[in-house]
């Protein structure tokens, strides 16, 4: 009755498929989850992310970025769909550890979890704010400066610094509002994500068939721009580095595995949501990085708008594009922070449930049916680092958590094959433990190839969670009770 000890399979299952007024209900069908996982993907790493890379670490070699960050993606998936498959329940890679590797790494892993969800949709919405800046100011409209930046900054070593600003309101508000949205209920933010949605990927389309139409590969020599003398500066260690950036662009391909007990027929439709979001995302990704590198010196794109930036200088012929792509941004990076928030409150009601967090997390209100605290913590902290927190320290800080938390499903599926189980699985990893080990080294190479200031916030980050564990979770796990049952001890396979 430790901090090793696990979940049984059978009770995660038969916290997945209960059902009842108290519960999660079941909603969502393949297409509404594809949606829902291509919404959170398409958005900061597009829209935001792929400027910054480009003009301080790969050049026009972001897309290769992109295809390496894709390949982790795509092996990890074949480990996350086998969860997906045997236990779809709230809670992602939380859930897979607490019954492969037990208590004390899934609450580290569910710690972990909100760098990727809550801080994610942060930083997507400050994005957002940067496309709403710059189109006002196409109209002859200007938001206050000390209202539009978060009041703090990195300088050139890397430190953070006063900025000449107060807090970033746009993007604060944004966050409250999508809050607002998901108390209403899974369903009818499902309908509005799938609108908007759909026209975010048209509009991705329409910026790759007309870029490419007055793009020159001029821009693209050299294709990886040669190193300028350290780790990361460019070169195939920019590429590198560049990808484990922007592997944060793939975060709503976990983001869908947290919705497994909100949708119909879970072991089929998950493992489809999974692989169809990373599929149609990865090819966007490609393009567009292609496109805007070949409208504008990858140099300049070192801004919060990168795809506005280089339409910009692609002359009067695509003008009408920037229209298109602002308005894009500013609706379509709603879906993005939806989901966000979305994962990050399955992930406190999945916690919660099991006694690791206060039980009114996992409280689901009578008529909404959606976790109501939850929903409104998740909401406030995200608006409050949204306003106060600089762009450069979210990007590699999310990354790192969910590069850890990917690492760690591949490294339960091992042990996963080893423990008894009385069902048939619909999906199950091919070439165990090849994929898994893959999996594993892959995550790792991206999470060295971060700075270190990164690292050491990862190690704070992990620090408070392990006093919040200590003081509070271990002592009201609800695995500690006499009527819940461990897991049997590994076995051959």
């Amino acid at each position: 009755m430790g901090a090793w000890s696990r979940k049984s399979l059978s009770n995660l299952r038969a916290e997945a498929m209960a059902s009842g007024p108290r519960e999660l209900q079941r909603t969502l069908g393949p297409f509404g989850l594809t949606a829902f996982g291509v919404g959170s993907t398409i958005g900061a790493g597009i829209f935001v992310l792929t400027g910054t890379v480009a003009a301080q670490h790969a050049g026009p070699g972001i897309a290769l970025s992109f295809v390496l960050a894709g390949f982790v993606c795509l092996v990890t998936g074949l480990c996350y769909a086998e969860f997906a498959a045997m236990v779809p329940i709230a809670g992602s890679a939380y859930s897979y550890a607490y019954a492969t590797l037990g208590e004390l790494a899934a609450w580290l892993i569910g710690w972990t979890l909100m760098l990727e969800y809550l801080f994610s949709g942060s930083l997507v919405a400050i994005g957002w704010s940067g496309y709403l800046n710059s189109s006002l100011a196409d109209l002859g409209w200007h938001i206050p400066a000390k209202l539009a930046a978060a009041p703090f900054a990195l300088d050139a070593l890397g430190h953070v610094v006063r900025a000449d600003s107060w807090i970033n309101l746009p993007a604060t508000l944004m966050v409250l509002g999508c809050a607002v949205l998901l108390m209403v209920g899974t369903k009818l933010s499902a309908s509005v994500n799938l609108v908007i949605v759909s026209a975010k990927v048209l509009a991705v389309l329409a910026v790759i068939a007309a870029g490419a139409s007055v793009a020159t590969t001029a821009h693209w020599h050299p294709f990886i721009p040669a190193n300028t003398g350290g780790f990361g500066a460019f070169g195939w260690s920019g590429v590198v580095l560049g990808a484990g950036i922007v592997f944060f662009a793939y975060l709503g391909f976990d983001a869908v595995s947290t919705l497994a007990e909100e949708t119909r027929e879970p072991q089929r439709n998950v493992p489809i949501g999974l692989f169809a979001s990373l599929a149609i995302c990865t090819a966007l990704y490609i393009g567009v990085s292609l496109v805007i590198t070949a409208l504008i010196d990858y140099r300049e794109l070192d801004v919060p708008d990168p795809l506005y930036k280089a339409l910009s200088a692609a002359g009067s012929s695509v003008v009408w594009l920037k229209a298109i792509v602002a308005i894009t941004a500013i609706v379509g990076l709603i879906s993005v922070v939806l989901t966000c928030l979305i994962g990050q409150v399955r992930i406190f009601y999945a916690m919660a449930r099991d006694g690791l967090l206060p039980p009114a997390f996992a409280r689901i209100h009578p008529r909404l049916a959606t976790p109501v605290l939850g929903t409104l913590t998740t909401g406030g902290l995200a608006a409050a680092t949204a306003g106060l927190v600089p762009l450069d320290i979210l990007g590699e800080l999310i990354s790192i958590g969910t590069l850890l938390a990917f690492a760690v499903v591949c490294i339960a599926i091992p042990i996963l094959r080893r423990m008894p189980w009385d069902f048939a699985p619909s999906f199950r990893t091919p070439w165990v433990p090849l994929v898994p080990a893959v999996g594993v080294l892959s995550c790792i190479l991206l999470m060295f190839s971060l700075p270190q200031g990164t690292w050491l916030r990862l190690a704070i980050w992990l620090g408070m969670g392990l006093a919040v564990y200590w003081s509070y979770g271990r002592r009201n796990s609800r695995l500690r009770a006499p009527e819940v049952l461990l897991a049997d001890a590994p076995h051959g396979a």
